[in-house]
């Protein structure tokens, strides 16, 4: 259930993200989920890929400053509030969400990255309450 992101640091200058994304696809790594967080210096690209392990690698070899960073995704219906019940149980229960990102899923259903400072506890009090968790494996070959 556990999930390896890919976190790419990038200066914020044209062209840094079209390398990342040149770089994978020459390496046919697929990325299945992306978001980036910006300053006014430099960007945070957080990525699922088919290959984590290879595209840290790459990207490395290619001297960028990149990292895996464990998190969850859990899969909710895409309707209104299904995200604030999901919320709502991890909230109750102590468990803190340091960020999270989420795409729809060919609009059945909505999955959400999920970085919580206790991954352990959070994917407890999920499976506790019956909520349908995304392994690792078929994350990856979205």
């Amino acid at each position: 259930m556990i999930i390896k992101q890919l976190s790419v640091f990038l200066e914020n200058k044209t062209g840094r993200l079209n390398e990342v994304t040149s770089l994978l696809g020459e390496a046919q790594i697929n990325i299945s989920a992306f978001n980036i967080a910006d300053t006014s210096e430099f960007g945070i690209l957080r990525m699922i890929v088919s290959d984590p392990e290879k595209a840290l690698v790459v990207l490395k070899e290619a001297s960028f400053s990149v990292s895996l960073t464990d998190v969850i995704c859990l899969s909710t219906p895409n309707q209104p509030g299904a995200l604030a019940k999901a919320l709502n149980i991890l909230a109750d229960e102590g468990v803190f969400i340091e960020y999270l990102y989420a795409y729809s899923n060919e609009g059945k259903a909505a999955n959400i990255m999920l970085k919580p400072t206790d991954i352990q506890k959070c994917i407890k009090v999920l499976s506790d309450h019956q909520l349908d968790l995304v392994k690792a494996s078929d994350l990856y070959k979205i």
